[in-house]
């Protein structure tokens, strides 16, 4: 027997709030800013909160299928955004929790490397990406989301996963290569060892800087060991008395988090492969860092 009118909002709530953190990591993958999944949750909400419950078969593919949709459209607002953006576009950081790092197909997929990879996919090719690789929905229940065929769908995802792997990391450290390459990397910057930087560095390894016009950043790629050493050494090498370098974990993987004055100021993640730092993101730009006073909570 159906429950009384009454009872529906309730339910409605706890529905939604028992699959929150799986829909925030759906928008947060397809759009790679925490605030805009934010905006894309609560416009899911708005929408879910109107259904008929009795109507829905699969509470959890159907609010996938909302937020896919309210992100899509979010999605191809961004990318005309991202144009005129000033200086380098990296994805919003996370402060992750443990158990993220542990699932080391979810941390993959939410590194920051991952996304600028999927930064480079049409919005439909990202959003059955996602979907797919790392979600594991089924074809109709994509075809659903995204408005085309499951047979269509099909077609994108190989077209997006050939895409991805020819774009991804090749080598994938484990949790304690990452942590002691970080740690080694922390001391090198702290005392402006050059030549210890130029050992933890692969010989193509890139520099990326986000300081959206707000903070100063590197304002294109540096490329290679020695460049990338350089400006570290002479960047971060002379930090203030007031300047901590704390380590924590971002997008599942081990980071840096510096503090100027005890206010948040630079997140810098890096990618580590075969042992050496392949890349190296510093988000600098405020409006990105507001997420980093509490952990996050990601989950498939």
């Amino acid at each position: 027997m159906a429950g009384s009118q009454e009872d529906r909002p309730d339910l409605a709530t706890e529905v939604f709030l028992t699959h929150r953190n799986l829909l925030f990591t759906v928008a947060y993958e397809m759009l790679g800013s925490a605030a805009d999944a934010e905006d894309v949750l609560q416009e899911t909400w708005l929408r879910w909160a109107a259904v008929d419950l009795d109507e829905v078969r699969e509470q959890r593919a159907y609010l996938v299928r909302i937020t896919t949709r309210q992100a899509l459209t979010r999605l191809r607002t961004l990318g005309r955004r991202r144009e005129s953006y000033v200086g380098t576009w990296l994805p919003e950081p996370l402060l992750t929790a443990p158990d993220v790092a542990e699932d080391v197909e979810l941390a993959d997929s939410v590194s920051m490397a991952m996304l600028l990879v999927l930064e480079t996919l049409a919005p439909t090719e990202r959003a059955v990406f996602v979907l797919r690789e790392v979600f594991d929905l089924g074809y109709p229940e994509i075809a659903e989301a995204v408005g085309k065929s499951p047979v269509a769908v099909r077609q994108i995802a190989h077209r997006a996963r050939a895409h991805v792997a020819a774009r991804r990391p090749r080598g994938v450290a484990s949790p304690a290569q990452t942590r002691g390459a970080l740690a080694a990397f922390q001391h090198a910057v702290r005392t402006g060892d050059l030549q210890g930087l130029l050992d933890l560095l692969a010989p193509e390894v890139v520099l990326l800087g986000d300081g959206g016009g707000v903070k100063q950043a590197v304002p294109r790629p540096i490329v290679g060991a020695d460049k990338v050493a350089r400006v570290l050494a002479t960047g971060l090498g002379r930090l203030a008395a007031s300047t901590t370098l704390q380590p924590v974990q971002v997008n599942g993987h081990p980071a840096l988090l510096l503090r100027l004055d005890g206010e948040i100021d630079t997140v810098l993640a890096l990618r580590v492969e075969d042992g050496l730092i392949t890349g190296l993101y510093a988000v600098r730009n405020p409006a990105k860092l507001s997420h980093l006073v509490r952990e996050t909570t990601l989950s498939r």
